[in-house]
């Protein structure tokens, strides 16, 4: 069971990785283009919007030290 999670954890980390910043500029245009509210999709849109932030922000404190 341990295994199982542990691949899932590893295979979400790349999906998240790869996947965030195609999510992040193509949802609002398919939002504004017919896409049905979904409340997933909007929870995942603020996810990848929380980990771009989270980026910017370790960018940030990485270039001060």
């Amino acid at each position: 069971m341990k295994r199982i999670l542990r691949e899932l954890y590893g295979s979400a980390i790349l999906f998240f990785y790869f996947f965030k910043w195609p999510y992040f500029l193509a949802f609002p245009y398919l939002y504004n283009n017919g896409l049905n509210n979904s409340y997933i999709l909007n929870i995942l849109w603020f996810f990848t919007a929380g980990l771009i932030l989270k980026d910017f922000y370790t960018m940030y404190k990485n270039r001060d030290s």
